[in-house]
């Protein structure tokens, strides 16, 4: 697992180009190693057949993500054509997807956006609950998809109050319980946290491409998908944040200043007409709090 992230991480490193996007790691030097991975082999073959798309309006050559962290039907870790996760990455990713969902939706009803909001509370139990069925008893998670379609009935008939409340923490409790069952199975909790940390951003850079469409947020969904996952990821790391202080400082530092540029794309829960940044720069951020995150792992 930490072999297969440090790698993405070197490839980030060897295609972003500028002071802006290199982060915590400043220019890659010019050495063997630099143009090598973990491994040993060539950077150039790693990236054969990758995708790397220019971003105009930035001036420097950003990776293009494979499809990671993908929802419901498709493959963990690279959409339906990726390569699938560790099945504790894979359990981890789907519950903080989850948590993503909640996050955003629990907003947009905060805002009134109750038609808005129900998506955000269909997703979990209709995408993403099928996938972590049989892992939920090794997880030592109880069953909870009574409990999402609970609350999504109750956001369905738009019923806040206590009704909403209570819902909301049975599932949150469920959440709670996963979260412990992971603990006790990773040894290094903060390595592991960042690492799916970084799964949630590599999803909603997809859900943030989808959203788009000629040059206008056209699906708000896909959108507000994106910014739960960025917000549920910056909590994630937040969690930890103690320990990875200790670890490196300066790179979490690096980590923090490239979230918040990433949060700026999501400036409001309602999305604005036209994207304040491109997917080319979406995919930028990502990549400066990965090679900060390298440091931390």
């Amino acid at each position: 697992m930490r072999t297969r992230n440090k790698i993405w991480v070197g490839i980030g490193a060897f295609v972003v180009a500028g002071t802006g996007a290199v982060g915590a790691s400043g220019p890659a030097p010019q050495s063997a190693t630099a143009n090598t991975n973990v491994s040993g082999a060539p950077l150039t073959e790693l990236l054969r057949g990758t995708s790397i798309p220019q971003s105009p309006s930035h001036g420097f050559v950003i990776a293009q993500h494979a499809k990671h962290g993908g929802e419901g039907g498709e493959n963990e870790g690279g959409g339906k054509e990726g390569p699938k996760l560790p099945p504790d990455l894979s359990f981890a990713l789907k519950i903080a997807q989850i948590r993503g969902h909640l996050l955003v939706g629990d907003q947009l009803i905060k805002e009134e956006q109750w038609a808005a909001a129900l998506p955000h509370f269909l997703h979990p139990v209709e995408e993403l609950y099928g996938g972590i069925r049989k892992q939920l008893k090794e997880f030592k998670t109880p069953p909870f998809e009574a409990a999402l379609k609970n609350l999504s009935n109750i956001v369905k008939r738009k019923k806040g109050g206590d009704d909403y409340a209570k819902a909301l923490k049975a599932v949150e409790d469920a959440l709670a319980a996963a979260d412990a069952g992971l603990k006790d199975k990773e040894k290094n909790w903060q390595g592991f946290t960042m690492e799916t940390a970084l799964e949630l951003l590599k999803s909603s850079t997809n859900e943030y491409e989808e959203a788009i469409v000629k040059g206008r947020i056209a699906k708000p969904v896909e959108y507000q998908d994106a910014r739960g996952f960025v917000l549920q990821s910056e909590k994630m790391i937040e969690s930890v944040a103690p320990g990875l202080e200790k670890k490196d400082a300066e790179a979490l530092k690096h980590v923090r200043d490239a979230l918040a540029d990433l949060k700026k794309t999501f400036p409001t829960a309602m999305p604005p007409k036209t994207p304040v940044k491109d997917h080319g720069a979406v995919l930028s951020d990502v990549s400066r709090i990965e090679l900060a995150a390298g440091r931390l792992m």
